[in-house]
């Protein structure tokens, strides 16, 4: 009797599924807007690129975050230091060479987000 494989190919095809709904777009420009939104369970900031549209949720400053289909989270201490440095470029009015954002809500194009989404900030250059 021949043995069958150890891995199942619908769970090979459900995780590539799962990675293929994840997009990262790459905006840049001065930042327009920071903001803090209060939730139930603490608040979420948000950022706005002079490329972008609207404001995106990036991180929770008391809790760890991920956005949806990003494959990874961001602590509540490394969302502090982005919010701090981001702040300093926006006072500064330093632009941001690159900023990508990874996650399934994360638009085609820098000005296509819809209200309300997430994205993991992923890298970013000044």
């Amino acid at each position: 009797m021949n043995a069958k494989p150890t891995f199942s190919f619908c769970a090979l095809f459900l995780s590539l599924a799962v990675r293929a709904q994840a997009a990262t777009v790459v905006c840049s420009g001065t930042i327009d807007t920071l903001q803090f939104d209060a939730t139930a369970t603490g608040g979420e900031f948000s950022i706005k690129l002079s490329s972008m549209n609207i404001p995106v949720y990036f991180c929770d400053p008391d809790n760890s975050f991920a956005a949806p289909g990003s494959g990874y989270s961001i602590s509540a201490t490394t969302c502090r230091s982005l919010y701090a440095t981001f702040l300093a470029a926006k006072v500064s009015g330093t632009p941001v060479a690159n900023m990508y954002f990874d996650g399934s809500e994360v638009p085609a194009t820098c000005d296509g987000w819809a209200e309300w989404q997430a994205a993991n900030i992923r890298h970013y250059l000044f």
